[in-house]
């Protein structure tokens, strides 16, 4: 117990906990909007996490809470309004974030008694995690991968071969709700570690190295969800010794990553 306690005390193994359990949601997350090409809805949500934070202090609620609250909510507007196929999906994404953010901003503006740092939350502040942080990064990444466990042969065919999924008689939007509830699951306890401007890039990143090597979707997903590993390892030590930002250096470390597969490898068969 006592070893436990010191890591838990000791601020960068807190941030490496809290980042390793981030990557091992994210890769096979990310590997769906790879395969989906979904890497602007995931903007979408990550923009609307500041209206969620400007939320949160308004009616004194947990961050990760209100911002959850925020992204669940643009993702069943999202599915409403694409239904009624009145402006394109892409159309859609772009008015969404872009208001939310903007929103966000002015919601804080009427709040001057309340002190933000913006700049830990639109580029992360990873090496102030704490205690309270780290059992919501574990409790939603055990939610998200139970689901992922139980569903992983209907969102894989829905995403393989859409079409036919329904004729098998899956459930493709429901499961497509399921996938956008689990982002924005996601998006919000990942906030802390990268912010709302990068946590696209960690689940993009590491799953588009991936595809390089993989062989299979199972091998895809153990393949991001070690890139995000190192990712996040590397980036915490650059940021140690370099004295640079935590969460751009992860993102930095997760790109290097994708620059040296992607020109030392081919392509898997």
């Amino acid at each position: 117990m006592t070893i436990i306690d010191s890591v838990l005390n000791d601020f960068f193994w807190r941030a490496l906990l809290g980042g390793l359990g981030i990557a091992l949601v994210a890769g096979p997350l990310g590997c769906f909007v790879v395969w989906r090409r979904m890497a602007y809805f995931g903007d979408t949500l990550a923009h609307s996490a500041l209206l969620g934070i400007a939320l949160s202090f308004l009616f004194s609620l947990p961050l990760n809470l209100g911002v959850m609250i925020v992204c669940v909510v643009l993702a069943l507007a999202l599915v409403s309004l694409s239904r009624t196929r009145a402006l394109a999906t892409d159309t859609l994404l772009g008015i969404l974030a872009h208001s939310a953010l903007a929103i966000g901003l002015v919601v804080l503006s009427f709040m001057p008694h309340v002190r933000v740092d913006l700049t830990g939350l639109l580029f992360g502040d990873l090496l102030a995690m704490s205690r309270q942080d780290l059992l919501w990064i574990y409790l939603g990444a055990g939610i998200v991968i139970l689901l992922l466990i139980k569903l992983w042969d209907g969102l894989l065919m829905s995403t393989i071969h859409e079409e036919l999924a329904r004729v098998e008689g899956v459930p493709v939007e429901k499961l497509r709700l399921v996938l956008m509830l689990m982002f924005s699951l996601v998006i919000a306890v990942a906030m802390k570690m990268v912010g709302v401007l990068l946590i696209t890039a960690l689940l993009i990143i590491p799953a588009a190295t991936a595809r390089r090597l993989a062989r299979t979707p199972e091998h895809m997903v153990f393949l991001a969800i070690a890139f995000g590993c190192l990712a996040v390892g590397g980036g915490l030590t650059l940021s140690w010794y370099m004295d640079t930002p935590a969460g751009p250096s992860v993102v930095v470390t997760a790109f290097l990553a994708f620059l040296f597969t992607y020109g030392t490898t081919r392509k898997a068969a």
